[in-house]
């Protein structure tokens, strides 16, 4: 089971989610792993048929106790007041810094397919809502007094009392301290000194705490959502879930002060970004409207869902991760809709990834989209529907036109120059250091492509047979195809990326590079003992071989003479090996001999007639 599933397992009756926001700046994308995990549960709970509401707050009540990045000319005078009385940046056709800056995370709400029934503090407040909590609060000052001290340690003065007041004098809620209720007023004193990020006026006085004259204390304020909505279920983050923290104080006075048992806990650890903590005041960090801008939406509600809540998210947007990112969630896409032994929990990844259940559909290789779109020449679109060989439908299109943003987005804003992809003109001083294995693959890899079909399948097919050829190793063979083409260690999938390339230019390219036959015989052999071990890890057997002998001398006088066979496996896979049989030779017969006698006893071991000839000679 997933980890929401297990969550509501044993729940029934009617439930209701709660979550909130306070809007002091631009929401840094770690704000919206909350609202998704609260979306998980949510639809968790409606697909077991169970009544349940999700419920989104704006704490705009809130004082400005921080200045958002950027903003401390328009912000610093207003510390201290409610966010919600609190003038928008210039230019803003907000009512209000809260209402500014909330409207942009509810942007990505809708894109994200997170629809809860949203409700602002401001209003709970003013009408009243909030009344008959606020005075049972006030009523038991005294044991939340007691409270703080026995669960998290905090002392408060004896005439302390939980709720702070908008001062009627400089409008500050940040800044005022209750000390006394008699059941219908509080006295409030705004004090200058009471907190290290706003100045009171010294204001002394009494007044109505109802009516969104104040507000409760954020502990407390929580215990009044509890009773009031009344909430069942309240995840938070867990700095706030620690022993003796918020929540435990928020819990313990929600029982005493009310005596109901809290909401269903489910803590969730940071979303990080390169291991680092984000902060809005401080610019550090990416916000969710550029993520949301950057990620398609079931990719983000993927990277953000998957993990266990407890978990931290640590977001790198360097090339490897982000490919990767793509790439687990197209698995996903694959299983769902066509392996049925998908696992369960599997299935409701997915399933919650999606913004809304669509059908199975096409979708682009997100590493092949990131290159095509620094190819300016190429129209992206257009090719990518000339090899599915069928037009996109409409649902193909849009998640292509998402990948393509993606891409585009993420070269334009976290590439660096290594990861970003760029088809070099002529070979690129790098490809140099390419070995001499390298080198001749390159060039057999010339001459696989040639009459081949100019399409992905074809070429990648192309491209293993030449490193069986040569042979070399399969990653190898791709770096040295990415260094010469791209000046890169690699690169997208290589047959469908050939495939938007000139033929003659990757043909080409291909031969530009000379090979020392020497250095190539020397790191292209290997002992009959080699040999015997790779066969016999083969899966297929023989079924023909042909043989020559071949080789060179290097410029310091060094010879090296290898058996060069050329084995068609029963799969139809052609292999190509070479086993060496002399390192220095004067007489040619010695080394002609031992080749021979190899070959032979090859044949009468694998039971097949094999012809041995002569090449000539390499300088």
């Amino acid at each position: 089971m997933f980890w929401c599933d297990q969550l509501v397992e044993n729940l029934s009756g009617p439930q209701v989610i709660n979550d909130s926001k306070t809007p002091s700046g631009r929401a840094h994308v770690g704000a919206l792993r909350g609202p998704l995990i609260h979306d998980a549960i949510f639809r968790a709970l409606k697909s077991k048929g169970i009544p349940v509401r999700y419920l989104f707050g704006v704490d705009d009540y809130d004082p400005v106790d921080e200045i958002p990045y950027g903003e401390k000319e328009h912000f610093e005078k207003y510390l201290g007041a409610p966010l919600c009385n609190t003038p928008p940046p210039p230019g803003s056709k907000a009512t209000d810094m809260a209402d500014h800056y909330i409207t942009e995370f509810f942007s990505v709400f809708g894109e994200l397919g997170i629809r809860p029934e949203f409700y602002r503090m401001r209003d709970v407040y003013r009408s009243g809502r909030f009344n008959e909590a606020i005075d049972a609060i006030l009523r038991k000052a005294g044991a939340v007094r007691r409270i703080y001290k026995e669960v998290s340690g905090a002392e408060r003065a004896e005439d302390w009392h939980p709720f702070q007041v908008v001062c009627e004098n400089c409008g500050r809620i940040g800044t005022t301290v209750v000390s006394s209720y008699d059941g219908k007023e509080v006295e409030y004193h705004c004090k200058p000194d009471l907190v290290k990020w706003a100045k009171g006026c010294g204001h002394r006085g009494k007044m109505s705490p109802f009516d969104g004259r104040g507000k409760l204390p954020w502990k407390l304020e929580w215990c009044a959502k509890w009773k009031t909505f009344p909430v069942t279920i309240e995840g938070a983050g867990q700095d706030h879930s620690t022993k003796g923290g918020s929540r435990d104080v928020a819990m313990a006075c929600l029982r005493e002060i009310f005596g109901q048992e809290p909401p269903l806990n489910c803590p969730y650890d940071f979303f990080l970004v390169g291991g680092a903590k984000m902060s809005s005041s401080k610019g550090i960090g990416v916000t969710c409207r550029e993520m949301a801008d950057f990620l398609p939406p079931e990719i983000l509600r993927y990277l953000l869902i998957r993990p266990f809540p407890r978990q931290p998210v640590n977001f790198e947007p360097s090339e490897v991760y982000i490919i990767k990112l793509f790439n687990e969630f197209d698995r996903f896409h694959q299983k769902f809709h066509r392996d049925p032994t998908m696992p369960a929990g599997d299935r409701r990844v997915y399933e919650l990834s999606e913004v809304d259940s669509e059908p199975d559909h096409w979708l682009a290789d997100f590493q092949l989209v990131s290159a095509l779109t620094q190819m300016p020449h190429l129209d992206i679109v257009k090719e990518l529907e000339k090899r599915k060989t069928a037009p996109f439908t409409d649902l193909e299109r849009k998640h292509l036109e998402l990948r393509i943003r993606a891409a585009r987005y993420w070269v334009q804003r976290y590439a660096t120059e290594e990861e970003k992809t760029q088809l070099q003109s002529c070979p690129p001083a790098r490809a140099e250091t390419l070995t001499a294995s390298q080198r001749a693959f390159l060039h057999q890899l010339r001459t696989a492509i040639q009459g081949v079909p100019w399409e992905g399948d074809a070429l990648q097919t192309a491209v293993f047979n030449a490193a069986r050829l040569t042979p070399i190793d399969q990653p190898t063979a791709f770096k040295a195809i990415y260094r010469v083409l791209l000046d890169r260690e690699n690169g997208p999938k290589a047959g469908n990326f050939l495939s938007f390339l000139d033929p003659a230019f990757v043909s080409k390219r291909c031969s530009e590079l000379t090979v020392d036959e020497f250095a190539f015989l020397s790191e292209a052999s290997s002992t009959e003992a080699e040999f015997s071990a790779w066969l016999a890890k083969e899966k297929s057997a023989p079924s023909s071989i042909e043989a020559c002998v071949r080789n060179a001398h290097s410029a310091a006088g060094e010879t090296i003479a290898v058996v060069e066979l050329r084995i068609v496996m029963r799969d139809g896979k052609t292999h190509c090996r070479r086993i060496r049989v002399a390192t220095e030779f004067k007489d040619t017969s010695i080394w002609q001999a031992q080749a021979a006698a190899f070959t032979q006893a090859l044949a009468d071991r694998i039971k097949l007639h094999i012809t041995l000839r002569s090449v000539p000679e390499a300088g």
